[in-house]
């Protein structure tokens, strides 16, 4: 009778449908009951029937694990980048797959660190400000992004951080030593380069705000921009190749790559003391 009861899905109504329902469709292929393919997950039952009726976003980390436990052939790892995506704010998803999508992402951010390069608990700190509901989908999603930085062919990433994203404290001490050190980690990834507008410069042509540029293999460059409440994108050559000369600028007048990391270890040593204390937690 219980089978009754079921909530039928329809997997077409979304990806997270869809995701529940080839959970159901391959755990009972396997012969086994929610709290059975539990047990083989570490996980609770209820944490199973939630995911399957679309009560739940998995992580990356949960569908990974299922196509380890279950003849998928890989189908939920497949799945999961497409779930997570839409977790995403509405206005940010084609945003978010032009990102993917770029050769050349180019980067001035006056506030907070970039999100590709941002740590999970930073982001989180970040993230919980305006007290969202679906907090954990968010930073699932925003860790899910930077996927593409690791990809086989990835974009070559050029970011401009002011110096106050590295003095504006977020999360707690500990949450900014981990992300300044985080952003130290990408001296050896090559595509990933990172200058400091220090505050010695003045005035310069960043004080309008953060700007993202974004290069294509054949598509026109798209100059991004985010206001309050939403982000806005243009590929209108006059208003791209205004942003690419402001680029130009804000690079020409930031600190070296070597003198950026040099300003970033002395940040997290003057101001946020060194290596963090191993019993202080931050906002994670």
């Amino acid at each position: 009778m219980a089978a009754a009861h079921v909530r039928q899905l329809d997997a077409s109504a979304s990806p997270l449908d869809h995701f529940g329902s080839e959970l159901r469709y391959w755990r009972e292929a396997a012969g086994l009951s929610q709290p059975q393919l539990g047990a083989k997950l570490f996980c609770t039952a209820s944490l199973i029937g939630q995911v399957e009726t679309a009560h739940k976003v998995p992580t990356r980390e949960f569908a990974e694990r299922l196509d380890s436990v279950l003849p998928s052939g890989g189908a939920f790892g497949r799945l999961i980048g497409l779930v997570l995506r839409t977790q995403l704010p509405s206005w940010f998803r084609e945003i978010a797959g032009l990102e993917a999508k770029a050769e050349y992402i180019s980067v001035y951010e006056a506030q907070v660190v970039y999100g590709l390069l941002q740590t999970e608990e930073y982001a989180r700190a970040v993230m919980q400000g305006p007290h969202p509901p679906n907090l954990d989908e968010l930073v699932a999603a925003r860790m899910e992004r930077q996927r593409i930085l690791n990809r086989d062919t990835p974009a070559q990433v050029w970011v401009v951080l002011d110096e106050a994203v590295l003095r504006r404290e977020i999360g707690g001490r500990n949450v900014m030593w981990n992300q300044l050190a985080h952003l130290l980690g990408f001296r050896d990834q090559r595509g990933v380069s990172i200058q400091v507008m220090p505050f010695s410069v003045g005035q310069h042509a960043g004080l309008t705000g953060s700007f993202t540029l974004m290069r294509f293999e054949s598509d026109p460059d798209v100059l991004y921009t985010e206001d309050f409440a939403q982000g806005h994108a243009t590929a209108n050559p006059g208003t791209v190749k205004e942003g690419s000369f402001r680029y130009a600028l804000v690079q020409a007048a930031a600190l070296s790559v070597e003198d950026s990391a040099a300003l970033i270890s002395r940040v997290m040593e003057e101001q946020y003391g060194g290596e963090p204390d191993a019993g202080e937690r931050g906002v994670a």
